[in-house]
């Protein structure tokens, strides 16, 4: 498989045993998602777990950012476009189905502010390492549209539903050292030993017991399969919200940066 050649928002650079960096990078943007890097993210696990060559993925952000949500030029294309909102439906389910499936073990190294679908790849991630000042925030509830990308499967299972319903619900920021305190991400820790630490437990991981490692995580991610009902809901809701005012409002507030006033879109 030459990586190279297929993706260019995502940076792969094997290490060695086995290891493959995954670098989201979308330069001058704190590497939000676009449409390239949005259908690069939803193919990018299906390579990987058919590559026998990989034993374990760590995916981390170029500069000081993981990911720092969808580009607002790339939304303004999909609210109120039922063909557009189609097409990254499509792409946003084949993101999460693909890293549940993916037996190969994948190590986030959450380097800076993550929003999004990158936080979707951050949080979906077997072991997630974080910076432990950095940001993240589920975000969907800014824009006025349902939180779809991923949260509805997995922050239950890592943070617990109280936890879970007050962050999807407020959209508040949420810093490294809380994010691993309520089991949000697995372990927090200075910036600048963020990566070093996830390359360091990709090692691990690459180097042991291979089907024993991959059964493990398959089996595991059971838990998962029996949450994708919910998920797929909470996807369609997303979707269909992108068609109504909530979203234009949403996303007019983030361009012109005032805070929504969702308020004249309440049923009479």
């Amino acid at each position: 498989m030459n990586y190279a050649e297929k993706y260019q928002r995502l940076q792969c650079e094997m290490q060695e045993n086995g290891v493959l960096l995954i670098t989201l990078d979308n330069p001058g943007k704190m590497n939000a998602t676009d449409a390239q890097m949005h259908l690069e993210i939803s193919t990018i696990f299906r390579d990987v777990d058919s590559d026998p060559n990989i034993n374990a993925v760590v995916v981390t952000g170029a500069g000081k950012a993981f990911s720092a949500g969808g580009e607002l030029e790339w939304i303004k294309e999909q609210v109120g476009n039922y063909t557009q909102t189609m097409r990254v439906m499509r792409e946003a389910g084949e993101i999460v189905r693909s890293m549940i499936d993916c037996d190969t073990p994948i190590i986030s190294a959450i380097n800076g502010v993550a929003v999004g679908a990158g936080l979707a790849v951050a949080l979906m991630a077997d072991i997630s390492i974080m910076n432990e000042d950095a940001r993240i925030t589920d975000g969907h509830i800014r824009l006025g549209v349902a939180a779809g990308d991923h949260a509805v499967a997995i922050w239950p299972l890592l943070c617990g539903m109280a936890q879970a319903k007050y962050y999807l619900l407020t959209a508040d920021f949420i810093d490294g050292k809380e994010a691993a305190r309520i089991g949000l991400v697995t372990k927090a820790v200075p910036a600048d030993e963020v990566l070093s630490t996830a390359l360091a437990v990709a090692q691990k991981v690459a180097t042991g017991p291979r089907d024993a490692v991959r059964f493990t995580k398959r089996s595991l991610n059971h838990w998962l399969r029996q949450a994708l009902p919910n998920f797929e809901a909470s996807l369609a809701y997303e979707m269909l919200n992108f068609l109504g005012p909530d979203a234009q409002e949403g996303l007019s507030a983030l361009i012109e940066k005032r805070p929504a006033d969702f308020r004249n879109s309440l049923p009479s």
